[in-house]
């Protein structure tokens, strides 16, 4: 049975990630030390070979698709940006915590946008509209492998809407230069818009390779933006 792989990445360290800020739609360039960790990864792990090359918008995301895949041009995919936090934007949870806009804004359930910003409910309606325009590209030219270099908020949207296995958004977590390696069989798609998550990438990754104290923090903002919705 015919089948397509795309594999979604996660961009590199850039500067905001090491300060502990959220950063969404704010131009942080990749840091060095992010530059260093993905030409480790590369050189110790690799990098899966694919067709396409897509990304984000963001610098952080075109700069480390090229140095993934430095021959590639790559498609730039306008929905895959990260989430506009607004006013939030560029500011560490503990600042957010003492702000009671922010806290209002989050007892409230996310239901409105945060101040000058993009809501929830709208970010994740544009990264599953962007992610099936993709797919459908794919399935229609029978280009039958993709990376996608992106974010971690848009990574988690894509799992927690089309993934299976099914898990919650969270639990699509994934450390700078990492992601998911996912199979899209057309007969599938076409009747249910699921996808296999089958592997994780970098190939070969091993958990020492996993910067805890970094991923963790992301998923603690990862949790205080995206809860999990009860309805």
């Amino acid at each position: 049975m015919k089948s397509y792989t795309v594999h979604l990445i996660r961009h590199g360290t850039c500067e905001g990630n090491l300060e502990g800020k959220y950063i969404g739609r704010t131009e942080s360039p990749l840091a060095d030390k992010g530059m260093m960790e993905i030409l480790e990864l590369k050189r110790e792990c690799g990098y899966p070979q694919v067709e396409a090359h897509y990304a984000s918008p963001s610098t952080r995301c075109v700069d480390t698709l090229k140095i993934i895949y430095p021959e590639a041009d790559p498609e730039v995919i306008l929905e895959m940006a990260e989430c506009d936090f607004g006013d939030f934007e560029n500011r560490d949870i503990e600042e957010l915590r003492r702000d009671p806009v922010f806290n209002e804004w989050i007892n409230n359930g996310q239901k409105t946008p945060p101040p000058n910003g993009e809501s929830s409910f709208v970010f994740m309606q544009r990264v599953c509209k962007g992610f099936e325009m993709m797919v459908n590209n794919m399935l229609f030219s029978g280009t039958k492998s993709a990376a996608l270099v992106t974010h971690g908020g848009v990574i988690m949207t894509i799992l927690a809407a089309y993934g299976i296995p099914k898990a919650k958004m969270t639990d699509w977590m994934c450390a700078p230069g990492s992601g998911y390696s996912i199979r899209i069989t057309p007969n599938l798609w076409s009747r249910s818009r699921v996808v296999e998550v089958f592997d994780t990438v970098p190939l070969n990754k091993s958990e020492d390779d996993i910067d805890e104290e970094l991923i963790n923090l992301a998923r603690d903002a990862a949790d205080v933006l995206f809860p999990d919705s009860e309805d």
